[in-house]
């Protein structure tokens, strides 16, 4: 009976997916002939469906982008960086071992046995602080007028929800049956405080304990406040250097910032009291860092305003001559310069911290920095100091197999940069042609942007930065307190010098001295297993004797002329290579 009623429901529903069927065959052959006869009317409709599908598109993404800003701005006010409104089943995970443990384990067993309890402690109560703090904006603030704030303030509903409980899951697993039992204790902020006093009163150390965690909740305010106000500072520099028409104005923010970051974020570090007055000197630094980046930019404007002027324009009309007799000669520099820039490497600009930060709250900032850069133990700086030439070479062209076609690109650079220094005397007699035009162009273009000046009256200027090209050493302690660099600059001297020795690890390379710093353990190691660990003139091995001690040997020794290569060398066992010494056994 039952198989009869299950056949006959299977066939109704057969039937209706047959009529559905039927129906949108029906459907798509009246639209696809509506089409065929109204194909004006038809791609209206279709035109307009599809922008009104893009219209719809373009405002949902518009939406969430003001979301998006208004919930940043709010995280900021709120001075929390992000908000995770994913549940998790449970934030930590205990297995006890007895049954009887298991049905008493309670919050204050677990901050008890917790390895970590003080800052487990430190964490739960910033959380709740957090949830305090949003708590009260949700209750009183200036953005509920704003048409997007519903949307935000359930937002921060659900993560005070989520993150008001922690969650602590205990298992027990019986030894015999393996039975699992489980069951989840969630800690509030109530019965949180009463496992915290408790566990302090069972250690002794209650009021001190308390006290510490309050002073460290409280440094950790304090240094969150000052990163904020380092990070402004630097905000604000980023923001501001691409607007800046002068390079040396980039390169002064550059430094100030980098003298900054060198002060701040070691001396945030040692400061150990909430009420130091170390506070102070912090602010007075941070004040006179922004007056200074506000400084530099006010320069920058004046300049940018002069060029703007109409008394700029006139000197640029009146040099009009000059500046297309200078175009062919301006190509040419520029060539040489990129010439060098290739020979020798140029400037690179990436993101750069002075110090590592292990609260990460300080922001990266860029600048230019040169690629000939090393940072070098005090003991090295001490000896690149008195023998620059060769530490260059250690340091800066280690590879022995390129020598010789760096050896060419130097002596081509010495070439490059004697033109560059000719054409930069014909360069100053070129200026002389702008007097009678610039005799009233005020003195502080010419003092902060003498390159950017004649740039824009049609005459480049050499960068003086692409004829001192240099080698920085530098040195920084462990505290980060004593700092010290030089340079060593590439002058004619120094390049030939430079070269003069290239030439000569270049001859020195098949010396024995160079063949004999080429023996490393990994190719010792290799050369053993190529041998199969086996004496190749006893043949002995590890196998016959495990104690067996195997050196390599050069078949045509060192001596002779012998190379350090893998067709020079064999395994040999102490024995062998002791009789066998400097002589060639064929």
């Amino acid at each position: 009976m039952k198989n009869n009623e299950s056949k006959k429901g299977y066939c109704g529903i057969i039937i209706l997916i047959l009529f559905l069927v039927g129906v949108l065959i029906n459907v798509i052959e009246n639209i696809t002939e509506f089409a065929s006869k109204h194909v004006l009317l038809f791609s209206v409709i279709f035109v307009i469906s599809i922008s009104c599908a893009i219209l719809i598109l373009n405002y949902i993404i518009h939406i969430n982008q003001q979301k998006s800003i208004l919930l940043k701005e709010i995280l900021q006010l709120l001075q929390i960086d992000s908000i995770n409104c994913e549940r998790k089943d449970f934030d930590d995970r205990v297995e006890v071992y007895s049954k009887q443990k298991f049905d008493s384990y309670s919050v204050q067993m677990w901050l008890k046995n917790k390895n970590d309890s003080d800052e487990v402690i430190v964490n739960l109560k910033n959380k709740w602080e957090i949830n305090n703090r949003i708590n009260r904006f949700i209750n009183n603030n200036n953005f509920k007028m704003n048409k997007y704030y519903g949307f935000i303030e359930k937002k921060l509903k659900k993560y005070v929800e989520i993150s008001s409980n922690y969650n602590i899951l205990v298992e027990y697993v019986t030894p015999v049956k393996k039975q699992s039992y489980q069951k989840l204790i969630r800690v509030t902020e109530n019965n949180y405080n009463e496992a915290v006093n408790e566990y302090y009163n069972s250690i002794n150390k209650k009021s001190n304990a308390t006290a510490k965690i309050n002073s460290k909740i409280e440094m950790e305010y304090k240094r969150k406040q000052y990163h904020n106000k380092f990070n402004e500072i630097i905000k604000f520099a980023n923001e501001s250097k691409k607007n800046l028409i002068v390079k040396n104005h980039q390169n002064e923010i550059n430094e100030l910032l980098q003298e900054f970051l060198n002060r701040v974020v070691n001396d945030i570090q040692k400061i150990k009291k909430v009420d130091s007055f170390e506070w102070n000197m912090l602010d007075e630094l941070i004040n006179s860092t922004n007056n200074c980046i506000k400084e530099v930019i006010k320069k920058d404007e004046k300049i940018k305003e002069y060029y703007d002027s109409e008394e700029f324009e006139n000197i640029k009309e009146a040099s009009k001559l000059l500046m297309q007799s200078h175009i062919e000669f301006n190509e040419y520099i520029s060539q040489k310069a990129e010439s060098i820039s290739k020979l020798f490497g140029t400037k690179i600009v990436r993101n750069e911290t002075t110090n590592e930060d292990i609260y990460n709250y300080v922001r990266l900032y860029k600048k230019s920095l040169t690629p000939f850069s090393v940072e070098v133990s005090a003991a090295v700086f001490g000896s690149a100091e008195n023998n620059p030439i060769e530490y260059i070479i250690k340091y800066f062209y280690p590879n022995t197999n390129i020598y010789r076609e760096q050896i060419e690109k130097l002596c081509t650079l010495i070439e490059e940069l004697e033109s560059l220094r000719d054409a930069d005397i014909i360069i100053n007699n070129y200026k002389k042609d702008y007097d009678q035009y610039i005799k009233n162009v005020p003195n502080y273009i010419l003092e902060n942007d003498e390159e950017g000046f004649y740039a824009r009256l049609g005459l480049v200027l050499i960068n003086k930065d692409t004829l001192n090209i240099e080698y920085r050493f530098s040195y920084t302690s462990d505290g980060g307190m004593a700092r010290r660099y030089f340079t060593v600059p590439m002058n004619e001297d120094n390049i030939r010098e430079l070269i003069e020795q290239l030439e000569n690890k270049l001859s020195l390379k098949s010396s024995i001295k160079v063949q004999r710093t080429l023996m490393t353990s990994k190719l010792r190691k290799q050369i053993k297993e190529r041998d199969h660990y086996t004496c190749c003139m006893c043949g002995n091995s590890i196998i016959v004797e495990p104690n067996l001690l195997l050196e390599i040997d050069h078949i045509v020794p060192v001596s002779k002329g012998g190379l350090t290569k893998a067709d020079n060398l064999q395994t040999l066992c102490w024995k062998c290579n002791r009789n066998k010494g400097a002589k060639m056994i064929l």
